[in-house]
């Protein structure tokens, strides 16, 4: 599932090439994946693509006249591609650019969804979501008393888009093993230096993944160009019954959350 990194690397990649480009004609070949299909494709025909937004793992473009609002979910992609290449029976909406180019929708489940919202539209507290992971405002501060009320296993309010906006299943992984913290462990009683270096933790592996455009597993590419290379840097997720780059335990697998979640036994205990 594309998160932070993932849907920041297909912001930057599409501003890069759709940026100012007129959408002349709309295609839904899917409905469900559009909120309102009527007011949809007449809210964005003959709008520009003008400024490039994230808040969490939404995609946020500024139009002319509306925010266009696009979350992937578990598969969602774009493609930009020429008309005349053939499309695909997971390719669900077809934007055509003034440039003659397409910019297509592919989404193997169908669980992306878009949506339309007026410019006016607070993206502060756009769909609740928490704080911005990469801002200035996500600290100690902030983070220590929303844990400290918390009966939840920490890898659960890492995922709490409520609490922090756009860590998925991966960097949760890849943040409890820098804190050194088992992913289960409650997080109403954590220590002020681990929730410390889970803050620490979270920028830096963001940044990290960011710079390296993303992490390509399973289904995920951004399918513009851009291969993720964070895979290579993953210290735990995925590495089940290899050993542990620090300790040389064998990593193992357990389900946290509902998720399928990955840590090392001896360097991650409680706090």
């Amino acid at each position: 599932m594309p998160e932070l990194p993932e849907v920041e690397t297909v912001l930057r990649t599409l501003e890069k090439q759709i940026k100012d480009q007129e959408i002349t004609a709309i295609d839904v070949l899917y409905e469900p994946i559009v909120t309102n299909k009527e007011l949809f494709c007449k809210s964005l025909l003959h709008q520009h693509f003008r400024s490039f937004h994230r808040r969490g793992k939404f995609l946020i473009f500024q139009m002319d006249d509306c925010y266009f609002v696009s979350h992937l979910r578990m598969e969602g992609k774009y493609y930009i591609q020429a008309p005349m290449e053939p499309i695909t029976k997971h390719m669900h909406v077809i934007f055509t650019l003034s440039n003659g180019l397409q910019l297509r929708y592919h989404d193997t489940r169908k669980f992306g969804r878009m949506e339309i919202w007026p410019l006016s539209t607070d993206l502060l507290h756009f769909h609740d979501l928490g704080i911005e992971p990469l801002s200035e405002e996500f600290n100690v501060e902030y983070l220590k008393p929303r844990l400290k009320q918390s009966r939840h296993a920490i890898k659960q309010d890492l995922l709490d888009q409520h609490i922090i906006a756009g860590i998925g299943n991966i960097y949760a992984d890849e943040i409890c093993f820098y804190a050194k913290i088992d992913p289960s462990h409650p997080a109403n009683s954590l220590d002020d230096q681990t929730i410390s270096l889970i803050v620490e933790g979270t920028k830096q592996i963001l940044k990290d993944a960011i710079a390296a455009g993303g992490t390509t597993i399973r289904s995920y590419t951004s399918s513009l160009g851009v291969t993720g290379r964070f895979q290579l840097s993953c210290k735990v997720h995925q590495k089940e019954g290899q050993p542990c780059v620090a300790c040389r335990t064998l990593i193992k697998k357990k389900v946290v959350a509902g998720r399928g979640t990955y840590y090392c036994p001896h360097c991650q205990k409680g706090a």
